[in-house]
């Protein structure tokens, strides 16, 4: 009996291929299934042909897009587009190293930093010096320096006679990193600081202007001795508070390493302007904001600043420890954080390293590298360069991508990745994408966004409740219009998703558009 439903079965399938070819008239019964199948097999090149077609009018090249789309937990038919193109991915290179981070760190992996001394507590003094010995947290921020250091003031210690020494050893770096060029006029932008062993707060200064009765008054966070601010925003009257972009903000940089921000423009009364900028090195501005919190909790430190190693005789004080893991990778994939990216990747370098190794991010790269080969994914071709995709080096596939996320969506910290990844019309750098189309929330979409570089990637739910992992990517100049491209493939695979029976049903990659 058995034997024969084979049989049956096998003669069914042959039926229905030669039916789709037009070659052989069927059974009723039979051809209602064949005729499904060739429906959903021309559904499925109508998508792809759909998508290219519309890509290829608005960016005015037939290769400017790459796009992968695989259905994970239901009917469909996986789609690619120039899928094995190497592309440049901009920030969707996020999802590679946090991912990574998950399964090689662990998602309960903390970061330490540590305040010791060679010194002894006499009274209210500590005699000696105070050793900051870091470790490698991508956000060590100011509230958590203060609330670490108050321990100090709470122990009755009000002054250190000894130096103030940083220990930023943590990392190797062999030669510093590669080079990006900033397409805009801000060097000092946020988005371009560099990673380090040094690294607190993001190496950021938050400045604020505000307007009242009084006039105007500038201050800085943290309040560092080398930033000074020349205040020449203008109250005037009560009125609509204007964009960020009205004000301008020109650093003068002096001889004796001191800063002067230079701030202009017009703000009415009740109103504030705010500004971040990294204006510092790593290691000069973290001695600055420990002895400006210090200084702020009464706290008093006769010596000078020094950057060297904590002597192995020297004794833990207070700890801070960062939040977990999971935590990080969330700041990370929702606000699209590139220092906390590039730290990310030089921790998994320092913590997997090989005796010979003298350069984390390499270290990082070829862990990566092993771990992504150990799933099966060809890496050819992929270059992840600084794990954060602030980059003109890094490459990677439509078809690869993809396949990460396939593993990602059966990963056992599938639930952590996702719920760091923005939400369609909801949050993030995706809260403003395809608001009012019916698709909020929808899916969780990283996104990237370059000089001529636009891209997508994460996990999108079409109108049958199928979750698809896909990927897009528009290498293109101009690129402007990249975005809109995308919006476009997510919106199409939602509400028109390229869905059949026969086909679909048969299992993964049994029908593929190239």
């Amino acid at each position: 009996m058995i034997r024969l439903q084979r049989l049956l079965t096998a003669k069914k399938q042959r039926v229905v291929a030669l039916a789709m070819i037009g070659s052989l008239a069927v059974h009723p019964a039979l051809a209602e299934d064949s005729v499904a199948t060739e429906s959903a097999f021309s559904k499925s090149r109508l998508w792809a042909s759909e998508i290219r077609d519309y890509a290829a009018k608005s960016l005015n090249k037939d290769d400017a897009l790459s796009v992968a789309a695989i259905p994970l937990n239901g009917p469909g038919i996986e789609q690619y587009v120039n899928a094995d193109q190497l592309m440049s991915p901009g920030s969707i290179m996020k999802l590679v190293t946090t991912y990574a981070a998950l399964e090689l760190l662990g998602p309960t992996h903390h970061w330490n930093t540590d305040f010791l001394t060679d010194g002894q507590m006499i009274g209210d003094t500590l005699k000696g010096n105070l050793y900051v010995q870091f470790g490698g947290d991508p956000k060590l921020t100011h509230e958590r320096l203060w609330s670490t250091l108050r321990e100090l003031r709470d122990m009755g210690i009000n002054r250190i006679e000894g130096d103030l020494v940083l220990d930023g050893s943590y990392f190797r770096v062999d030669g510093g990193f590669p080079v990006f060029e900033d397409n805009g006029s801000n060097p000092y932008a946020p988005f371009l600081v560099e990673p380090s062993g040094y690294l607190t707060n993001l190496n950021l200064l938050h400045f604020q202007v505000r307007a009242d009765e009084r006039g105007t008054q500038a201050w800085t966070t943290p309040n560092l001795s080398e930033i000074s601010i020349d205040n020449r925003v203008t109250a005037v009257p009560e009125g609509p508070c204007p964009s960020r972009r009205q004000f301008t903000w020109q650093p003068v940089f002096h001889d004796d390493q001191r800063v002067t921000v230079r701030v202009s423009g017009e703000l009415p009364q009740g109103c504030r302007t705010t500004s971040y900028l990294s204006l510092l090195p790593q290691d000069r501005y973290s001695a600055s904001t420990v002895r400006s919190v210090l200084s702020e909790l009464g706290i008093i430190v006769s010596g000078g600043d020094r950057f060297a190693k904590a002597p192995e005789t020297a004794r833990l004080v207070m700890r801070t420890t960062s939040p977990d893991l999971v935590t990080m990778v969330r700041d990370i994939n929702k606000w699209s954080s590139n220092v906390m990216a590039r730290q990310m990747l030089l921790t998994i370098g320092a913590e997997l390293r090989n005796e010979e190794e003298q350069d984390d991010r390499v270290a990082g790269i070829r862990a990566i590298y092993e771990w992504l080969e150990g799933k099966g994914i060809n890496t050819a071709g992929m270059v992840i360069d600084n794990g954060a995709g602030l980059t003109r080096h890094g490459r990677i596939t439509a078809r690869q991508g993809a396949q990460i996320l396939l593993h990602a969506w059966n990963s056992r910290y599938a639930s952590d990745l996702m719920a760091s990844m923005p939400i369609i019309a909801m949050d993030g750098t995706m809260a403003r994408r395809l608001r009012n189309t019916g698709m909020e929330g929808e899916g969780r979409i990283k996104t990237g966004y370059l000089e001529d570089v636009r891209s997508i990637a994460g996990f999108a739910r079409d109108d049958n409740n199928t979750t698809w992992a896909v990927i897009g990517m528009v290498n293109n100049d101009p690129a402007w219009n990249g975005g809109a491209v995308l919006d476009r493939v997510l919106h199409s695979l939602h509400f028109q998703p390229p869905v059949g029976t026969s086909l679909s049903q048969s299992g993964p990659a049994t029908s593929s558009v190239q």
